[in-house]
């Protein structure tokens, strides 16, 4: 498998190369993002149906590349990129294995041949871009067919923005978005381009979407997803009355997107 040429992505914005800056308790932090690959697991193994050791999986975004180590543990070959120059030196000195590569590389431009990976993961990924759609393009070029895509992605309609976690954020015009993160003292421009539903899933309109969100929810144990949600609580029952009745005003979407071709699921 070629792997992408060290190179910055020329359409990479600034806030991308220095996201472990900007936000290192979000990268960094080993027991969250691991808690977050063991969900992906879960799903990818949910949907396959199989034993996951047969196959290739580019992580987009793979930042510091504690969830690509993980993923490694459980695919045959895993190759994380990323703009973020840091963050990708820490993943080189960090995770040595036979069966993972990291490399900077723009998600939106990937180094890649066509059909080169069985599965793709692309988590919270498509707000940080400069063209969320030119990124779904490249992400179907890579797969096989029959590949999949496991997609998470955050609303615009979110009552807590899920970055700088302000109230409302990500819903103001970009003006007030600005403003309000000088006046909370959390930064000074807001770049984030968060969707709402319709237009998320606009952006995927080349896939098949699989629907994970309502079965994580549904049952989030099942999906090691407890972390995030409890069975029996009140967040539990109020989120099984949105992903039911509100489902264009969930917070976060997973989905796996399926390329067109013969399917791996037995």
């Amino acid at each position: 498998m070629a792997m992408p040429s060290n190179r910055r992505g020329l359409g990479a914005r600034p806030d991308q190369r220095d996201f472990s800056r900007i936000f290192p308790e979000a990268v960094y932090s080993a027991e969250l993002r691991e808690r977050k690959a063991s969900t992906m697991v879960a799903v990818l193994r949910d949907f396959f149906g199989v034993d996951l050791g047969s196959l290739t999986l580019l992580d987009i975004g793979s930042s510091t590349g504690i969830i690509a180590r993980y993923l490694s543990e459980h695919f045959g070959r895993v190759v994380g990129i990323d703009v973020d120059r840091s963050a990708i030196d820490f993943a080189q000195r960090n995770f040595k294995k036979a069966n993972l590569n990291f490399a900077l590389g723009d998600a939106m431009d990937m180094a890649f041949e066509d059909h080169a990976f069985d599965v793709i993961i692309c988590a919270h990924i498509y707000e940080h871009v400069a063209d969320a759609r030119r990124l779904m393009d490249e992400i179907y070029r890579v797969l096989k067919p029959g590949g999949v895509c496991y997609f998470a992605a955050c609303n615009r309609l979110s009552i807590r923005e899920p970055h700088y976690r302000l109230p409302f954020l990500s819903m103001l015009p970009r003006r007030l978005s600005h403003l309000y993160l000088r006046l909370t003292k959390k930064g000074t421009i807001y770049r984030e381009n968060l969707l709402t539903y319709k237009k998320i899933h606009g952006l995927v309109e080349r896939f098949l979407v699989v629907d994970y969100t309502r079965r994580i929810v549904k049952s989030p144990r099942l999906f090691h997803a407890d972390y995030m949600i409890q069975e029996g609580t009140f967040k539990f029952r109020l989120a099984n009355f949105m992903v039911r009745y509100a489902y264009a005003l969930c917070p976060t979407y997973i989905w796996l997107l399926v390329k067109s071709g013969n399917r791996r699921r037995t």
